[in-house]
C-alpha cells in the first residue's frame, strides 16, 4: 500500500513541474502560428494563390442539375405502367403452343423491325401469350395496333391492347 502512495506522490509532484513547461510550449506554438501567418502576409503582399486540382474544383463549382420533366424516368432501366400489344393468347394444342408463339412474334419482327428487343413471348399455364412494344400511352399503342392489323389481317381479330408493366430504358 505504502508502495502505491509513494508512486502517487511521485505522478502528482511530476504533473505539477510539467505544467509550467507545457503551458509555455503552448505559448511558443501559439506565437509561431501567427508569426508563421504574418509572415505569409507580408510575403505575399496580399496576393495569395491556392492551387486547387480540377476534380476538387468541378465539384465545387458544380451548378445544380436542373432536373428534367421526363416523367419520372431515371437513367437506366424503367418499368412502368403502360400498355403493349397482345398479338397471341392460345392453351390449346400444348404441344405446338410455345412454337406457334414465337413464329407470331418472329412474323411481327420480320415486318416491324422497329420492335426488336420489344417482343415478349412467355407461358402462364396453360395459356402462352406473345405481346410486342412498350408503349406509355394508350394512344401510343392504339396507333400502333392500327400499323399491326393491317399488315396481318389474318390474325387481326386477335390482336388487342393490354395493361401491363413496361421497360423504358433511358
Amino acid at each position: 500500500m505504502r508502495h502505491l502512495l509513494r508512486r502517487s506522490y511521485l505522478v502528482l509532484r511530476l504533473s505539477f513541474l510539467t505544467l509550467p513547461l507545457l503551458a509555455s510550449s503552448i505559448e511558443i506554438l501559439a506565437e509561431t502560428n501567427h508569426n508563421v501567418i504574418e509572415k505569409i502576409e507580408k510575403e505575399s503582399k496580399g496576393e495569395i494563390s491556392i492551387d486547387i486540382p480540377q476534380n476538387i474544383l468541378d465539384l465545387i463549382l458544380r451548378q445544380p442539375v436542373k432536373k428534367e420533366n421526363n416523367g419520372g424516368i431515371k437513367s437506366g432501366v424503367n418499368k412502368l405502367s403502360g400498355f403493349r400489344i397482345q398479338v397471341f393468347s392460345d392453351g390449346r394444342n400444348q404441344s405446338t403452343l410455345e412454337a406457334r408463339a414465337k413464329a407470331r412474334g418472329s412474323a411481327i419482327l420480320a415486318k416491324f423491325p422497329k420492335y426488336r428487343g420489344q417482343v415478349y413471348t412467355y407461358s402462364s399455364s396453360p395459356n402462352w401469350y406473345t405481346r410486342v412494344g412498350n408503349f406509355r400511352t394508350n394512344a401510343e399503342a392504339s396507333s400502333a395496333l392500327t400499323e399491326m392489323k393491317r399488315a396481318f389481317p389474318n390474325f387481326a381479330s386477335e390482336m388487342r391492347i393490354v395493361k401491363c408493366q413496361i421497360v423504358v430504358i433511358k
